[in-house]
């Protein structure tokens, strides 16, 4: 008998909004939490753009990824999260090969790689090739209180160890979100990061061969897992 897995990964369905409300209101404030509107109208949307990691005996969701897709140069100009995620994407005649990370939620960092390893084939054999998103910086309140007179743009830059010292910046870095695109003041409400955000990319792994991936069947490229994990 095969063993049970650790968590179960799928596309999400209108039926999960009840478990993806409650995994967002354990990771988010209250006036950060999507609402069950908010998700259901991402599923609706962009079906193959939102998934979970579930676990298989309570059927608890662990992790909740959202994405859409987007225009680098759009996002590269955003002032804000809302601007990002609320803009109109691209025409079906304009076509676009980068996405935008919505929101990234979860509870267990092992479900949370279980998304990526999930997504990545999908994203290649769709011809993605790069993603962007906006994360928090929330070491940056207590580094402003030590070193009065500074900018978040210095915050941001410090690396220890060839990492940003930020622990969310950290946490992207080790994902494969290394270049930092922006740092905007009042990119959404986090107390923490005094509202600041920063605006981080990716290129989605392997994807300069796109044309190859897509001739390929998707079962092979879920073969290929263990070198999608991290981005470029």
């Amino acid at each position: 008998m095969a063993p049970q897995p650790a968590v179960v990964v799928r596309f999400l369905r209108q039926g999960d909004l009840p478990a993806l409300l409650e995994l967002e209101h354990a990771v988010w404030e209250p006036h950060q939490a999507a609402s069950a509107g908010d998700m259901g109208a991402r599923i609706s949307r962009h079906p193959q753009l939102a998934i979970g990691a579930f676990c298989p005996r309570t059927g608890r969701a662990l992790a909740s990824l959202f994405a859409k897709p987007a225009h680098a140069e759009a996002i590269k100009r955003a002032g804000s999260w809302q601007e990002c995620v609320n803009g109109s994407g691209p025409a079906k005649r304009e076509p676009t090969s980068a996405l935008f990370g919505i929101s990234l939620s979860s509870t267990s960092a092992e479900a949370a790689k279980a998304i990526f390893g999930f997504f990545w084939p999908h994203a290649l054999k769709n011809g993605w090739r790069e993603m962007y998103l906006g994360s928090p910086v929330p070491g940056l309140r207590d580094w402003v209180r030590d070193n009065p007179g500074r900018h978040a743009e210095d915050y941001v830059f410090t690396y220890r160890k060839g990492q940003p010292r930020d622990p969310q910046l950290r946490y992207y870095f080790q994902k494969g979100f290394r270049k930092v695109i922006a740092v905007r003041r009042d990119y959404f409400p986090h107390a923490a990061s005094l509202n600041y955000g920063v605006i981080l990319g990716g290129k989605i792994p392997l994807s300069a061969l796109s044309p190859l991936w897509r001739l390929l069947p998707l079962s092979w490229l879920q073969g290929m897992k263990k070198w999608l994990f991290v981005l470029h």
